[in-house]
């Protein structure tokens, strides 16, 4: 049951890719619906349980009997109770979270705040541990490195994998303006799926790149086997200011996924068919 889009802050045509994958293999989605009300009807291992969901956009409701039930409810940040307003720091009323400027700092000036409990950053062990370190050398150390909070390579693992890094497509056009950027991105079929022709024309790449900063990539998608171990190499790229035309000249190992990275031609300006026939 999805209350509104598939992924939120991903980009969307990746999501909507996964949810389709999900659904050729038997996933059935129901959109644009919450749950209400979750009623035990039968004990049991499993025993049986009765959802009432409403629409998200109307009167509608909707009622569905299940074995299990699993809900993600997401989370707030417990910062009501500590003092904070004591001093003076500001959260973010609506999720309890702590508006930072770029160096994690409040807007008390000698508050920081690090990690998931930032307002409108990345809720994720690394990015936390990342932002702790640079905020401790700068404090202490004469460091003047700051987190970088675009440039993060992640994955959802998903039955089929999404990695990513940098800008979805949706962000990068709100930033830059679609007029700016040229999107490279292809199909492509695993080795390993084509002997017993498993899912042709499912797996997708695609880069974002800035035309009027050297083609630099700015927001790299893969979906696929082993995305979060493609995407993990192409981040340090990425660090460095890859650009379209380092791609190109870098050598691809057939026959691996990455390697279509190393081929990507088409733009989708272009319009033309991005199938693939073969590894």
């Amino acid at each position: 049951m999805v209350r509104s889009i598939l992924l939120r802050g991903f980009d969307q045509e990746m999501a909507e890719r996964v949810g389709a994958h999900m659904e050729t293999h038997g996933v059935k989605f129901i959109r644009k619906f919450v749950p209400s009300k979750v009623e035990r009807l039968e004990e049991g291992m499993p025993g049986r349980l009765k959802v009432t969901a409403k629409s998200t956009e109307g009167s509608d409701i909707l009622e569905g009997e299940y074995n299990t039930v699993l809900i993600a409810i997401g989370r707030d940040a417990c910062t009501r109770n500590i003092g904070l307003e004591t001093i003076g720091v500001k959260i973010n009323e609506k999720n309890g979270k702590v508006p930072v400027n770029d160096e994690e700092q409040t807007n008390v000036p000698y508050v920081y705040a690090i990690g998931d409990i930032l307002d409108g950053k990345l809720e994720l062990t690394p990015v936390a541990i990342q932002a702790g370190k640079l905020l401790a050398r700068r404090l202490y150390g004469g460091g003047t490195t700051k987190c970088d909070y675009i440039n993060v390579p992640t994955t959802v693992f998903t039955p089929l994998e999404y990695g990513s890094c940098g800008l979805p497509e949706e962000t990068a056009v709100e930033r830059y303006g679609k007029q700016n950027l040229e999107v490279y991105h292809s199909l492509f079929w695993p080795l390993e799926w084509t002997v017993p022709g498993r899912d042709n024309n499912t797996c997708y790449a695609k880069i974002i790149c800035n035309k009027y900063d050297n083609n630099r990539v700015i927001g790299f998608h893969v979906l696929g086997p082993n995305a979060g171990e493609v995407t993990q190499g192409f981040a340090a790229a990425i660090k460095c200011g890859l650009t379209k035309e380092l791609l190109d000249e870098t050598i691809g190992i057939h026959p691996t996924c990455a390697e279509v990275f190393t081929t990507l031609d088409i733009t989708k300006s272009s319009g033309q068919d991005i199938s693939q026939r073969g590894c």
